[in-house]
């Protein structure tokens, strides 16, 4: 958390959602130490089990848990079905907390009808995972672009680097900001450090240095970095 911590204070940013790591599985001890570390300007995004009940929910919350993350990436397994994810989702409802999804892009097609049906917004991770070289006409991101037009879905515009090669990621940039000019209101950054399974390690300042690329005005700035 020290590295964390020194990374933000450089960078200059405040106020922080650590997203657990598959790498830890579901011992959550990393990020309640962190948040606790720096309460009131950190939250957490848990992973756990689709079987956690409203009082472990409840638990959670008091910590600073505010969302479970549930993968359906073919490196990082998932062994909840999709029904059981989204009878959680009714368990979260009342804590005010939403699910982040984690989806290769093929799937948006198929978890499209069913992430509907979830009873908590839905915050879906570094640009659907679509490959940012086959560009914004690309059956995937335009299912993602869909998928969004509902209002309980948002996106992280994090990952750039991981949609796209090489720096300077412009094909990745494009359609972060097709993303950010369409849905300004619904779009969140993050650092996605320090950057676990990944085709290369970005560098860090380089990700700060696309954001007024992403978002080309203060107001959308303002709307991504501050207040969405």
């Amino acid at each position: 958390k020290d590295k964390l911590f020194a990374l933000h204070d450089f960078l200059g940013i405040q106020r922080c959602v650590i997203v657990q790591t598959a790498l830890h599985g579901f011992d959550n001890s990393v990020v309640v130490d962190a948040m606790q570390a720096r309460k009131g300007s950190y939250l957490g995004v848990a992973l756990a089990p689709a079987s956690t009940s409203s009082q472990q929910i409840a638990e959670m919350d008091k910590q600073g848990f505010r969302s479970i993350r549930f993968n359906f990436m073919a490196h990082l397994k998932n062994s909840d079905s999709i029904e059981d994810i989204l009878a959680l989702t009714k368990r979260m409802e009342p804590f005010g907390w939403h699910l982040q999804v984690h989806f290769s892009s093929d799937l948006v097609h198929s978890l499209t009808p069913l992430l509907k049906q979830s009873a908590v917004p839905v915050m879906i991770d570094h640009i659907g995972r679509v490959d940012a070289s086959l560009g914004a006409n690309h059956e995937d991101f335009q299912g993602f672009l869909k998928l969004l037009d509902d209002p309980r879905f948002h996106v992280k515009v994090s990952g750039i680097d991981r949609i796209s090669k090489a720096y300077p990621y412009n094909d990745g940039v494009a359609l972060g900001k097709i993303l950010v000019d369409k849905f300004t209101e619904k779009c969140v950054w993050g650092t996605d450090w320090p950057h676990p399974n990944h085709h290369h390690i970005p560098d860090d300042g380089h990700l700060i240095d696309l954001i007024p690329r992403i978002a080309d005005t203060p107001e959308k700035v303002q709307k991504l970095m501050v207040t969405n």
